[in-house]
């Protein structure tokens, strides 16, 4: 029997989470429509630049993503004392660059004086929209919309584009959160649509290859690796950059036969 989202995200439990969005069209997302001969390749840039931009205004993090030809992949961690930090001006100058807000946040945001009533609508205000900014819902919301928004303007037609709603799975330890990063990395190679990891274009380990290639630092838009978990340990994912690319290494030579 179907879970509601509340029960499915528990932030008690974990902060960790895969999410899968998949579209309804035989068009496909991303790839090509055979019946039509028509490319959307295009469309594979469209997600993974809204997802790293999201990630800017939103208080969670990616761990990893996969935007395939009719699906896309992400695993996120939410930072729910970062937002808790976050002042008022933070708070909504970040909720605007997605949406118009109210009149009393506009009129806050332009320095305009407000009463004491209005400064009380405004607090509660603050407090809902904070709370949206840590909610996983809420950023798959801000993805899937604005791509469906994009495409249906491309296709000149209207009508749903994805799937329902997202699906999402708890990560419950370090563990199962390596795993099911390792496992969104390698979707390309095992859907055979890239040979290597360097090569899976729209994934995060091309993106995490990308910079440790050039002797860059880590991906300002992605969850770096902090290493092994330790006191003062700066925030990251609790695993080595090195041992995580030798992981997808061993792990994307491994023969199955069904792939």
């Amino acid at each position: 029997m179907p879970q509601s989202r509340k029960s499915q995200i528990s932030l008690i439990d974990t902060p960790y989470y895969h999410c899968v969005s998949r579209c309804v069209r035989q068009s496909f997302l991303c790839g090509t429509n055979t019946l039509k001969g028509q490319s959307y390749e295009h469309r594979r840039g469209w997600v993974e630049e809204r997802l790293l931009f999201l990630s800017t205004v939103f208080a969670i993090d990616i761990c990893a993503y996969a935007v395939m030809s009719n699906h896309t992949h992400v695993v996120l961690c939410v930072d729910k004392p970062l937002a808790d930090n976050w002042d008022t001006e933070s708070v909504l100058k970040r909720y605007h660059t997605l949406h118009k807000g109210t009149l009393l946040t506009q009129k806050f945001i332009n320095g305009d004086t407000l009463t004491q009533g209005e400064l009380i609508t405004l607090d509660d205000t603050v407090e809902i929209y904070r709370k949206r900014l840590y909610d996983i819902s809420w950023f798959m919301r801000d993805l899937n919309e604005y791509i469906a928004r994009q495409a249906n303007k491309e296709d000149d037609c209207t009508g749903r584009f994805w799937e329902g709603r997202f699906k999402s799975q708890a990560l419950l330890d370090e563990s199962a959160v390596l795993a099911c990063m390792a496992y969104v990395d390698l979707n390309p190679i095992r859907a055979k649509i890239a040979r290597t990891p360097e090569t899976a274009n729209h994934t995060s380990i091309k993106k995490r290859l990308h910079a440790a290639k050039h002797h860059q630092a880590q991906p300002s838009t992605l969850m770096p690796f902090a290493g092994s978990s330790r006191e003062n340990m700066p925030k990251g994912i609790a695993y080595s950059l090195k041992d995580y690319c030798e992981l997808i290494d061993t792990t994307g030579r491994c023969i199955r036969d069904d792939k």
